[in-house]
């Protein structure tokens, strides 16, 4: 006997799919405003110090690689 069942439509297909999404959506939680200044603060000195250090690091390898080489 064939299978007489039809293949749902593109509609049908994409209602779970939008259903866990708005439940994952209902899971997270977003940080305050406070929460957010700080760790935003906290990525922007991190980086900064860390160009710094990089840049540091760099010019004292130029410098003794121009020593070696005159």
């Amino acid at each position: 006997m064939a299978d007489t069942k039809a293949t749902p439509s593109k509609e049908e297909k994409k209602t779970p799919f939008t259903k866990g999404l708005k439940a994952e959506f209902r899971k997270i939680i977003w940080p305050s405003k406070d929460d957010l200044t700080k760790q935003t603060i906290a990525v922007v000195s991190i980086s900064i110090a860390l160009g710094i250090i990089i840049s540091l690091i760099d010019m004292v390898l130029q410098y003794g690689i121009n020593f070696l080489v005159k």
